[in-house]
């Protein structure tokens, strides 16, 4: 794979319009193909209207590009119907709803959620919260310090207390994989229910929710090159069927009484108020250019091949330590690791003085952090993506060196 060419930068309007900038931070936010921002504009410019609220033509023609996004979002993960599929705001918003609507019904004093420690907070804090209202106790799942979550520990930790398995499908510190489908035969096998937050797994691979035994999945638009502020959650639709709305207001009503009121059938009884009618149709827009003008086997293997490198870069580099696993064909676009001895604050300043853009703090997993030893509880994160190429790292790479340059001098 030729990582030095990048036939995909001038597809994107910021990088093309910036050479300046070497974007390492996907992980955290994609950048949008100029399809996405036309299909934004276009929405606003020839059907402006607020879906499933007026019969005049505008308004049907909002419906319906709405729906057709939820059909091919469907399609894209593999749900039987897209009326399953529920439009948030991001994927927190979608495991919040799980938590709030959905763990109530099951969850009763004695109950275990079991969760990973390498989980997001976004799939960590519900689930204190769930437990706690129910009187439950919350169970973590430790891998070996490369990521690997083991049989063992699985079968130790899921039993027949445990109501809810949740787990990230890729780890958005460690860049691994995680054993989705043997925690959910696990969970299934005591009549439990498996939850997947999906946010770093649909931008660089193929989902398939029956394949990963999902009862519930999340993902967010903006990590898949869509606008901010659209997430999705799919569930199966006899246990969405029975959940009650997190929000409540305009739209996901079927009848409203002075004391009472009906709620609207799934989905739009998860879907209160105006939605962000044109970031959902944009976001059918970053998903076709996803899988059909890019597709996920390049993804995979241009993605891979620039994982490669910049493992075998930064490893090279006696003043960097790698966290994760040691084999970087098992790193989703995400390496993270740390300056010895300078803070990843400081790291990632500097860097961004060159241009070069990383994460660095606790990416929203101080659990992890604490449990690897990691110092200060931070640390740094180099996303990449398709759109990404050979310069990019050699950048990263360059800026690192100067960092440890200004720290250290040249010993």
């Amino acid at each position: 794979m030729d990582i030095e060419k990048n036939p995909y930068r001038a597809d994107f309007p910021l990088l093309a319009g910036h050479p300046d900038i070497a974007f390492l931070d996907s992980a955290a936010t994609a950048q949008r193909p100029a399809a996405v921002l036309d299909a934004q504009r276009r929405f606003y410019e020839t059907m402006n209207a607020n879906p499933l609220r007026g019969l005049y033509s505008l308004s049907v023609e909002a419906t319906a590009a709405i729906a057709a996004v939820r059909a091919q979002v469907a399609e894209l993960i593999g749900a039987p119907d897209a009326r399953d599929v529920v439009f948030t705001r991001n994927t927190s918003e979608s495991l919040n709803l799980v938590a709030k609507s959905f763990s109530p019904a099951v969850l009763k004093p004695g109950d275990e959620v079991a969760i990973t420690v390498m989980e997001h907070h976004s799939n960590l804090i519900p689930w204190q919260q769930a437990c706690r209202a129910a009187g439950a106790r919350l169970v973590y799942l430790y891998p070996q310090q490369d990521g690997t979550l083991t049989d063992e520990e699985i079968a130790a930790k899921v039993g027949p207390r445990t109501k809810i398995v949740a787990c990230a499908h890729v780890s958005n510190v460690m860049g691994c994989e995680l054993p989705v489908r043997r925690l959910a035969d696990a969970v299934h096998a005591h009549g439990g229910h498996l939850v997947v937050d999906a946010a770093q797994s649909v931008p660089h691979m193929p989902v398939d929710v029956a394949a990963l035994g999902a009862d519930f999945l999340a993902f967010s638009g903006h990590k898949a090159l869509g606008p901010m502020g659209v997430g999705v959650l799919w569930g199966r639709h006899e246990l969405l069927d029975a959940m009650e709305p997190m929000l409540t207001g305009g739209e996901m009503i079927d009848s409203v009484r002075e004391q009472d009121a009906t709620w609207a059938p799934v989905p739009e009884k998860f879907e209160a108020g105006t939605q962000d009618a044109a970031g959902i149709y944009a976001t059918g827009a970053a998903l076709a250019y996803l899988t059909e003008t890019v597709g996920y086997a390049a993804v995979a293997e241009r993605e891979a091949a620039l994982v490669a490198y910049a493992w075998e870069r930064l490893a090279g580099l006696g003043f960097v330590d790698l966290i994760g696993p040691a084999d970087p064909a098992r790193h989703h676009g995400v390496i993270s690791f740390n300056v010895r001895g300078v803070h990843p604050h400081d790291v990632a300043s500097i860097l961004d003085a060159s241009g070069v853009c990383i994460r660095a703090g606790h990416h929203c997993a101080q659990p992890l952090l604490a449990w690897l030893g990691v110092e200060n509880l931070a640390c740094c994160r180099a996303s990449l993506a398709f759109y990404n190429d050979k310069s990019d790292v050699d950048r990263l790479v360059d800026g690192l060196t100067q960092v440890w340059g200004i720290f250290h001098g040249n010993d």
